[in-house]
């Protein structure tokens, strides 16, 4: 028969380390589980397709023939209006879609900005 005595330590210690290693893991080796992992592909994914879409937004305000005007009354807007404003232009209504892209059009906003 063998003592149980000795093999309570051995089994402690086998769930200590276990233990120990899931925390430095989890908290300092980057470890995700599966359901943040996909949250934060999702995040990605989302990211990556409104970085496609902002040069068609763009391209899109440079073929409307009011594009100058249009620009003037974004410039002139007061700086929390002009995303709401874009989103009415048409720009940020992606070909095939029939709204707007809230997201697409804060970002194009933003490039537009620039050559204020």
């Amino acid at each position: 028969m063998k003592n149980t005595k000795c093999m309570v330590p051995s089994i402690v210690s086998a769930i200590a380390g276990a233990l120990a290693l899931a925390f430095v893991g989890f908290v300092f080796g980057g470890w995700v589980t599966s359901g943040k992992s996909m949250v934060v592909a999702d995040e990605m994914a989302r990211k990556q397709v409104v970085a496609a879409m902002v040069p068609i937004c763009i391209e899109q305000s440079k073929r409307d023939p009011d594009a100058a005007a249009k620009l003037a009354d974004l410039k002139a807007a007061v700086s929390y209006n002009r995303n709401d404003m874009l989103m009415q232009t048409g720009w940020a209504t992606m070909p095939g879609s029939s709204e707007p892209l809230r997201m697409v059009g804060e970002k194009c906003m933003d490039e537009l900005e620039k050559s204020f």
